[in-house]
């Protein structure tokens, strides 16, 4: 592998590392407060835009992390309606804060 190569996986794994643990708390708190609706939505539909392009110009590094960032996307949008289903059940707002 190339110092470019390491550049990139490494950069992969610092972002990949911060979405997870964002979702991740998400997950542990139980609450939607202050996540758009819209973030893992636009977020799965950006990670589809770039799996494909990276493919087309045949990136490893960004095929995988598009596809990884993809899941994370996937995961975070149905935690977040799950818990938002949970607080409009318990007769809060999803996205008051």
């Amino acid at each position: 592998m190339t110092i470019k190569d390491w550049i990139g996986w490494i950069a992969s794994a610092i972002l990949l590392f911060t979405l997870i643990s964002q979702v991740r708390t998400q997950w542990k708190e139980r609450s939607s407060k202050g996540v758009s609706a819209g973030l893992f939505a636009g977020q799965i539909a950006a990670s589809i835009g770039f799996v494909a392009y990276s493919a087309m110009v045949g990136d490893r590094v960004f095929v995988f992390t598009n596809t990884a960032i993809l899941a994370t996307s996937l995961v975070g949008q149905a935690i977040y309606l799950r818990n938002a289903k949970r607080e409009e059940k318990n007769g809060k707002r999803p996205d008051a804060q």
